[in-house]
């Protein structure tokens, strides 16, 4: 076999990229996950994730993810941390990945790239990021103990990170732009009766005020279009997420938001091209759904490549 050719390579180490790995090392393709940060994804910034199965109490989300590595590592997945991808092509038959690093041929190739946090936009946002600004509580949570913080973002990864907050802050206002919330019923209920939490529902956030660090935010009801300014110290945002799949614009299928489209065995338009996980055109994101769409990629990905010998018999 060529030098750095593998029988798969997946581009993502989130809870999807790491389980497609266990599953395809398992069967005993010759697997490389490439990683452009550190593995873990979105998941490991998670304070506690209660809904997956097997943790009844809880478990941080980088204990959880640093689990999944050392089973994919121990069954043979080679991992590549800090190694983004910058294209994808097809030649010969082959698929060729090239990163900031090197280049790697493919027999076959799983996407599980995830997602970012989407900005709002506003102003202050960007100027004070890091000063007050952050996508990430257990990164930054800590600096703002006994202070005044927002949270804008009702749904649940805004809730969740809100319950960490209030262990340490003076006070969590959510700041939610529908007129309702979006996230489980029990993280609501506990969250509602939590006395240093307060709900803003229906209003906007306009900007973010400060010089050199965060003092107050501007929000506006959406119902009234009445503005006013609240005093905090911080604002952790939690506005939705956009696809991680610029690489892949032009090399396959992408619905109008820039997720991947596949069918349901994982497969995109493009023969040995699969995607998983967060960066996946659907209706849910959770964990749980990633690591069985990892699990169907890998059994498709088999067939996949002994009929691809077959033919070249």
């Amino acid at each position: 076999m060529v030098k750095n050719t593998y029988d798969v390579i997946i581009i993502g180490g989130g809870p999807a990229g790491l389980t497609a790995g266990i599953y395809t090392s398992r069967d005993r393709l010759k697997t490389l996950l490439l990683e452009k940060a550190i593995c873990g994804g979105l998941v490991a910034t998670a304070d506690s994730i209660e809904n997956y199965p097997g943790f009844p109490d809880g478990i941080k989300g980088k204990d959880l993810l640093l689990k999944f590595k050392k089973q994919a590592e121990e069954f043979g997945t080679e991992v590549k941390e800090l190694e983004g991808v910058k294209s994808i092509k097809q030649e010969n038959g082959k698929i060729k990945v090239q990163t900031n690093k090197e280049e790697y041929n493919t027999h076959s190739l799983i996407v599980a790239s995830g997602s970012i946090p989407k900005s709002l936009g506003i102003p202050g946002e960007k100027e004070l990021l890091g000063r007050g600004v952050s996508y990430c509580v257990i990164c930054d949570g800590p600096f703002f103990k006994d202070k005044d913080v927002v949270v804008v973002g009702c749904g649940n990864s805004g809730l969740q990170e809100g319950e960490a907050l209030l262990k340490f802050v003076k006070s969590v206002t959510f700041v939610e732009f529908l007129p309702y919330m979006k996230a489980a019923k029990i993280l609501q209920e506990r969250l509602q009766k939590n006395k240093k939490a307060t709900f803003l529902l229906n209003h906007k956030i306009t900007s973010i005020n400060g010089k050199n660090i965060v003092d107050s935010i501007t929000v506006k009801n959406r119902e009234t279009n009445e503005e006013k300014k609240l005093q905090v110290a911080g604002v952790f945002m939690y506005v939705g997420f956009l696809p991680n799949s610029k690489f892949l614009e032009g090399v396959v299928k992408l619905d109008n938001t820039g997720y991947i489209k596949t069918n349901e065995r994982m497969e995109t338009s493009v023969p040995g091209i699969y995607a998983i996980g967060d960066i996946r055109s659907k209706e849910v994101r959770q964990i749980d759904v990633a690591c069985g769409e990892a699990t169907v990629a890998a059994v498709s990905i088999q067939y996949y490549l002994e009929e691809m010998k077959t033919k070249t018999k």
